[in-house]
């Protein structure tokens, strides 16, 4: 899952966007990004954010700027170290896929951060917040907390590959009041574009992404799409 990698498998795919979103680091979504360029995909920088209650949230962001400061609000609330042993090494590299350091800090743990918290942190920096694989029975929002708190600003809620719209709004009815998206959650290669959304925009960039999570201007969710190269 290195730079290069990903991009040339998501191009293969038939992709137009798609964001990086490691484990409570953002570390390697710069990278990524700079390999793509002058390609036809566009890259969101992310993270995929551990609450307290180890729910996962997902922030995208306008640029790694955002994505970088939010990033270190989380280093600072995030303990432990990784045992390589066991979770394995935690790569960081360049966008020509060179190893340029490990991340020694415990990413797969969880931070100090309720959910509201972490969505709020998204926000401050002008991201888009999103409650991942809220099917899941583990780290997702409604197995976590078993409902949305009212004081939990979300952008869209993300389904796993493994459902599908229909049950997961008549499983969790207040899935009802928010914008749907899915996504491959790739850790590997062969997972990119197993799973993608259907967004109607003007063009895959962040901005067209936030007015179509809002419904705004027309640009909107159509809903799941096919397998991606199949």
């Amino acid at each position: 899952m290195t730079p290069r990698a990903i991009v040339r498998t998501a191009l293969e795919k038939g992709l137009d966007m798609i964001a990086v979103c490691d484990h409570n680091s953002a570390r390697n979504a710069a990278a990524t990004m700079r390999a793509a360029a002058g390609s036809n995909l566009t890259v969101i920088p992310g993270i995929e954010i551990t609450s307290s209650e180890e729910v996962h949230v997902l922030g995208l962001f306008p640029s790694e700027t955002e994505a970088e400061a939010v990033q270190d609000e989380v280093y600072a609330r995030l303990f432990g170290e990784n045992n390589e042993e066991v979770f394995g090494y935690q790569v960081v590299v360049d966008e020509f896929d060179v190893v340029e350091d490990l991340d020694q800090r415990l990413l797969i743990g969880a931070t100090t951060l309720s959910a509201e918290r972490v969505a709020n942190l998204i926000h401050k920096f002008q991201g888009l917040t999103v409650a991942s694989h809220v099917d899941r029975p583990g780290f997702g929002l409604f197995s976590q907390i078993g409902f949305i708190p009212e004081a939990l600003k979300l952008d869209a809620l993300e389904v796993s590959k493994h459902s599908d719209f229909g049950k997961v709004r008549a499983k969790f009815p207040q899935a009802g009041n928010y914008p749907l998206i899915t996504s491959s959650d790739a850790h590997y290669l062969k997972d990119v574009g197993s799973a993608a959304t259907l967004v109607r925009m003007a063009e895959p960039s962040f901005a067209e992404l936030r007015k179509a999570l809002a419904g705004q201007e027309g640009r909107a969710v159509i809903g799941a799409a096919p397998p991606c190269g199949i």
